[in-house]
């Protein structure tokens, strides 16, 4: 009796060390070989063996073990299920107890670890009821109170259990977010991939041209053109397609922001530094660091402050606003202005080193007016757009609202053009737009209507359609479409679009 209080004594004991062994800071694997010392020094229990379960193939791979001397781990060394004494716990799922190794049969031996004459227990590891992640071996010194060595072996296996199952419970966590952050960069990527830029005029090609070129290198960007020709798109695109594509891609908009918030914006601050900074806060140059950030409307900033961002922009350092410390970012700079900085630096509104600085890649986004001939593909990009971010709604887009919106100046470029389809989609009874659609969203009363030029003709266009007046000014000009542009004031893309739509039969005279 005596004898086997001292060992539950000694037990409860040992459990207190092996939970403080399973509750440090160390990896799993340092922690296994802790509770086997701690079985060794305090329990009399030797020769232990960890074994953890491989989830690919179920084997039992030894993670851990502790003999009469410390010993290494031999590699390689890994049990089948209802292979030796281990796999054969694992596999029975409970703990098997043998009174002398010798006797048994089904004992392999392979580590060389346990002395024949002497008992063997094995507790299996389970986490939640029903799943076996590993098996817990030690040897005792003698044959009393096996039973209750026994259950203990299997108090410490569930201590182990729980170690374990939070552990692969954060791996598992970690796997899944590892998957979906892949999962989003191919989603970004195809988001923001080239083929994502609509357009096959000339001025379009030459645009794909030069985001291809510069995505390959780590050079400077300043995207030129007019508000709602895709700046911020063909930005994306330069970085997602670049070699900092795995960075953080960091948007501002600088024409938002007066110069104080500005440069707390970009450069961060420290607690304390005004009014309201209650902490310390990262700028956008900080969160860019190995990535890329889009200055858009970067003429809007003020004199004063192009002085320190040209400093940032040469040397790569600045301060955080209220701040001593300078700190130093690797960031890719992508710029975008529909100003005309070259008037800007006449004038004295913008400095010029500053402007060769950030002009190292010029591209220049064209207006829609100039690539009317794109219309239709993009018009088509712009309704999908539209119909996946209203739950997949199927809209169709006739000829007859292509050629009402060919005929638009566009202002407002394709920001205008995605604002108008949203408008008719949502004026539209069955998902059809047709050119009755999009009058409905007064586009028309903006259009004026088709005239000649100055030059002579001897046709009247009043009263006619479209594909009438065509003809009549193809007729009139001898069937030559560069002059029947000319007529009609366009160009001669558009002419030759407009014969295709509208399956005019050309004459050769």
């Amino acid at each position: 009796m005596a004898e086997r209080t001292l060992l539950i004594e000694r037990e409860l004991d040992t459990l207190y060390q092996v939970s403080q062994v399973l509750n440090s800071t160390r990896n799993l694997k340092d922690k296994l070989q802790g509770v086997l010392d701690v079985l060794h020094e305090g329990s009399d229990l030797r020769s232990g063996i960890l074994a953890l379960r491989e989830q690919e193939t179920d084997a039992l791979v030894v993670c851990a073990v502790h003999g009469n001397e410390q010993m290494s781990i031999p590699n390689g060394v890994r049990y089948e299920p209802g292979e030796g004494l281990m796999g054969i716990i694992l596999d029975a799922g409970h703990t098997l107890v043998v009174e002398r190794i010798a006797d048994e049969p089904r004992f392999l031996g392979r580590l060389g670890l346990y002395d024949p004459d002497l008992p063997f227990i094995g507790s299996p590891i389970r986490v939640n009821e029903d799943e076996l992640v590993g098996v817990l071996a030690a040897q005792p010194l003698d044959d009393h109170l096996l039973g209750e060595r026994s259950r203990f072996m299997e108090m410490v296996a569930n201590l182990i259990a729980q170690s374990v199952g939070l552990l692969r419970k954060l791996e598992q966590q970690q796997r899944d977010l590892t998957e979906e952050r892949d999962q989003l960069k191919q989603s970004l990527r195809k988001n923001y991939g080239f083929e994502n830029i609509i357009g096959h005029t000339p001025a379009m090609l030459k645009v794909f041209e030069r985001v291809r070129q510069v995505a390959k290198w780590n050079t400077t960007v300043l995207i030129r053109g007019e508000s709602g020709t895709g700046k911020e798109a063909i930005a994306n695109s330069i970085h997602y397609n670049s070699a900092c594509a795995g960075g953080p891609f960091i948007k501002l908009n600088c024409a938002a922001l007066p110069d104080n918030l500005l440069e707390s914006e970009l450069f961060g601050h420290e607690k304390g530094a005004f009014s309201g900074a209650i902490s310390q806060r990262k700028g956008r140059f900080e969160l860019a660091n190995h990535g890329t950030l889009f200055l858009d409307e970067i003429g809007e900033i003020s004199l004063s402050f192009q002085a320190k961002l040209l400093r940032v922009l040469q040397e790569g350092e600045f301060e955080r606003v209220g701040g001593t410390h300078t700190l130093k970012v690797h960031v890719r700079i992508i710029a975008a202005t529909n100003k005309n900085l070259e008037e800007e630096v006449e004038a004295g509104r913008f400095r010029e080193d500053l402007y060769y600085r950030l002009n190292v890649m010029p591209i220049n986004t064209p207006p829609l007016r100039d690539r009317l001939e794109d219309i239709p593909e993009l018009a088509q990009f712009l309704l999908g757009r539209i119909s996946k971010q209203q739950g997949g709604s199927i809209l169709e887009l006739k000829e007859s609202a292509i050629r009402v919106l060919m005929r638009h100046h566009w202002p407002g470029n394709v920001r205008e053009l995605e604002n108008c389809l949203e408008r008719a989609a949502i004026m539209s009874p069955n998902g059809i737009i047709d050119r009755d659609v999009i009058a409905l969203t007064g586009l028309e009363d903006q259009i004026a209507p088709v005239t000649a030029n100055a030059a002579p003709v001897d046709f009247n266009i009043e009263g006619m359609d479209e594909r009438e007046q065509l003809i009549a000014a193809l007729e009139q000009a001898g069937w030559v479409q560069a002059k029947a542009a000319r007529l009609l004031n366009m160009t001669p893309r558009q002419i030759a679009y407009r014969v295709r739509i509208l399956n005019i039969k050309m004459k050769h005279i």
